[in-house]
């Protein structure tokens, strides 16, 4: 069996791994607001790399453990990031075709929906914020979709993940 079969599997559940770590490194409180969307940015990724292995239960999945990770309430983040999975299988071919900028402007709506959702969530138990503050990090997931992008397909084509 080739090096990316079956196997490549360990790379998609590495990098959502690194994703989870990032996403609840401790921060500054002033830089808190700041923190991109990690693992909805590693999921966008591999559901436009590959959307016949990563999709919308994964997603779903992928959620539910960063739920748990950051103590946030149970299917709130799963909702958001089966929404934005969803959504980026339905533009992937289209987003493959764009150049790196475009694709991050679609990658600033994909993750501003996924922020929508989670602050719908918040606001609902109370815990919301009361400004725009909250897609700041959509913003900086867009600023940083180049670079991991760049790197996510390196990954990919050196392992042979397919």
């Amino acid at each position: 069996m080739s090096e990316g079969g079956a196997n490549g599997l360990w790379l998609i559940a590495a990098t959502f791994l690194v994703a989870f770590l990032l996403a609840v490194y401790p921060l500054p409180a002033w830089l808190s607001w700041a923190r991109p969307e990690w693992v909805a940015l590693v999921l966008i990724y591999w559901v436009v790399a590959l959307p016949q292995r990563v999709g919308v239960l994964a997603a779903f999945a992928v959620g539910v453990v960063v739920d748990i990770l950051e103590g946030a309430v149970l299917g709130q983040n799963a909702l958001a990031l089966s929404v934005v999975a969803f959504l980026a299988l339905a533009l992937y071919q289209r987003l493959r075709v764009f150049n790196l900028w475009q694709q991050a402007a679609v990658v600033f709506m994909l993750l501003g929906i996924n922020q929508l959702l989670v602050q719908w969530v918040q606001n609902a138990t109370s815990q919301g914020a009361q400004t725009l503050i909250f897609l700041m990090p959509a913003l900086m997931g867009a600023l940083l979709w180049p670079g991991t992008l760049i790197l996510l397909r390196q990954l990919r084509r050196r392992y042979r993940v397919s």
